[in-house]
């Protein structure tokens, strides 16, 4: 165990504290906050406070004084009536307000509305006297029903023994699955990398001939593996920290952010699949770096075991329509698939428990048996310096 520790804090410290590791921590936080800042400030360049103004000829406004519901973030513009063409032509040659919307006298039977502006009238400007007209037309409501109706229906979809739901307000129960795993398709390219590199190079080198000389294969292997699989959910866990005070900041800005509801076991139940997922993918790309001669070989290897990560992306359509399918309980159920699918199916509908203990049982057996391949892996290769090792090597002289 002991050394086993020492193989382990040597290779997690010697990656975690290279420049290129805190430059890659922090560069996507950042790009994500550049990116966010660049559209709020697109958004607020974009904005005018500058007032519309209207000729109802049709008469279908009834209060003047209507309020429109505030945005998230901007305050709706005034919206002011003319009598006629011209006294609203004259205030906006005056600069007075952007342009003016002329409502038909056959508007109830045609929906025609002519706007005439001396240049682009803005996003929200445009959105707010929609909103005006609307609720004018709805005038005849109370005022938060003709609301409602504004914004039209709040569908939820309520699994059959009404335990499971998705809404708009749990829009958080499919992102936050999407989202993990998408990071971790990264971390397992990022570390998977890390790792194949770290092996030929001690490979070529011939530094493991005299490092088992001290440690056994198989506590090396376990070792390497364990840490550069703590790397990359290093990395995880601070994008996930950046991401959950990102929601929380928003979350002052924003009353449809606040809304939101996420069910905490829906993310216990990724951080279960996620942690022997890494571990299993982190062990085969250990037991290639030790079979394979060039890292080239072994990225192309690679492949194999991180193009199905992609898999459960591609069959999101089905997957949330017919969350019970067999397609969907197999994605469910096969190890490199089910760290995405499981947590997307539980979102949509009540997941058979059954079914949830034979998938994370399979994932940890599956996590043992990558470590002990790798460690077989090692064994056999580490001292046939140039030749590449078969798998069926492996099993036959494991």
């Amino acid at each position: 165990m002991k050394k086993f520790l020492r193989v382990f804090t040597y290779e997690y410290s010697r990656h975690v504290f290279r420049k290129r590791f805190i430059f890659a921590l922090l560069g996507m936080p950042l790009i994500l906050i550049f990116i966010a800042a660049f559209g709020a400030l697109s958004v607020a360049i974009q904005y005018k406070s500058i007032p519309v103004g209207y000729v109802d000829k049709a008469g279908v406004i009834v209060n003047k004084d209507m309020s429109i519901p505030a945005g998230e973030f901007f305050k709706p513009i005034e919206i002011i009536p003319f009598s006629d063409e011209s006294a609203a032509r004259l205030a906006m040659d005056q600069g007075a307000i952007q342009g003016v919307y002329i409502i038909n006298a056959d508007y109830l039977q045609t929906g025609a509305v002519h706007l005439i502006a001396p240049k682009t009238v803005s996003a929200n400007a445009q959105s707010d006297f929609k909103d005006f007209l609307q609720l004018n037309l709805l005038a005849t409501q109370p005022q938060d029903r003709a609301i409602r109706l504004l914004n039209g229906p709040k569908v939820e979809i309520i699994s059959i023994d009404g335990s499971r739901h998705a809404s708009s307000q749990h829009i958080l129960d499919i992102v936050i699955p999407i989202a993990v795993g998408i990071l971790f398709m990264i971390m397992v390219n990022i570390t998977g990398g890390y790792l194949l590199q770290a092996l030929l190079e001690e490979k070529e080198n011939r530094t493991m001939e005299i490092i088992v000389t001290s440690v056994s294969p198989n506590q090396l292997m376990v070792g390497k593996t364990i840490a550069d699989m703590c790397v990359g959910l290093t990395q995880l866990v601070a994008w996930l920290g950046f991401g959950v005070l990102g929601l929380a900041v928003a979350q002052v800005f924003s009353p449809w952010v606040a809304g939101q509801q996420y069910d905490l076991g829906s993310l216990g139940l990724v951080a279960a699949l996620i942690l022997p997922a890494f571990i299993m993918i982190a062990g085969l790309m250990a037991a290639l770096g030790a079979m394979v001669t060039e890292s080239r070989e072994a990225q192309q290897m690679a492949t194999i075991f991180t193009l199905p990560l992609f898999v459960p992306l591609w069959f999101v359509g089905p997957l949330m329509t017919n969350p019970n399918s067999p397609l969907v309980i197999g994605m469910s159920l096969f190890p490199l698939t089910s760290p995405m699918t499981m947590p997307l199916r539980a979102a949509f509908t009540t997941v058979p428990a059954w079914q949830m203990a034979t998938s994370l049982v399979i994932l940890y057996l599956c996590a043992a048996g990558a470590l002990i391949l790798a460690g077989r892996a090692f064994r056999i290769g580490m001292l046939q310096y140039g030749r590449r090792i078969k798998w069926r090597e492996i099993f036959q002289r494991g």
